[in-house]
């Protein structure tokens, strides 16, 4: 499948495992959230991240879901149909700024939606990963290892998130959803 990255929305579960609501001092969630990045902070790989001068830059590893089926309202026994394939994908957050919009209560989009801040890797059809919610995730920086986890840790899964978003917004064919 032939992904729009140029053109997709970017849907990112907030808070997606307990310990890293935990090691943020955030309450662990008791239903899913998203917020949205800019398809201009999109990066595909091996493409060059820029950090903003004063950005304290956090990132996380991600599992994308490529929805290959538009549909709104989307039941959780119907979610695997909207599932073209997966991309690995790094959610970039000037934590520092993110810090001061929560404080405020403010949106965080201006922490989430630099350019560059959405490092996205190539298109891996559905059936390559038979089991989505057993993939092992890490991201290793100047040789250190500074995240790895299982997706089996996810507070949400996959289903979930998708009748979530879906009931609030239309997701459409080429969206990524990053977990």
């Amino acid at each position: 499948m032939s992904c729009k990255w140029a053109a997709v929305a970017n849907y990112l579960s907030g808070s997606k495992f307990s310990e890293h609501a935990r090691e943020l001092g955030n309450a662990v969630p008791t239903a899913p959230f998203f917020f949205l990045k800019p398809t201009s902070s999109y990066v595909t790989s091996p493409g060059k991240i820029e950090i903003p001068q004063g950005c304290v830059v956090h990132h996380e590893v991600e599992l994308g879901v490529v929805i290959g089926k538009t549909g709104r309202d989307i039941c959780l026994a119907d979610a695997w149909n909207h599932v073209a394939g997966y991309a690995l994908g790094l959610d970039l957050t000037a934590r520092n700024l993110q810090d001061e919009a929560k404080k405020k209560g403010l949106p965080w989009s201006a922490a989430k939606g630099f350019d560059t801040f959405t490092p996205i890797g190539p298109f891996i059809p559905a059936s390559e990963i038979p089991d989505p919610h057993s993939v092992r995730l890490w991201i290793e920086v100047a040789g250190q290892v500074r995240q790895n986890g299982l997706t089996d840790a996810m507070i949400f899964q996959i289903p979930q998130l998708i009748e979530h978003i879906s009931s609030i917004m239309t997701l459409e064919e080429g969206d990524l959803v990053l977990t």
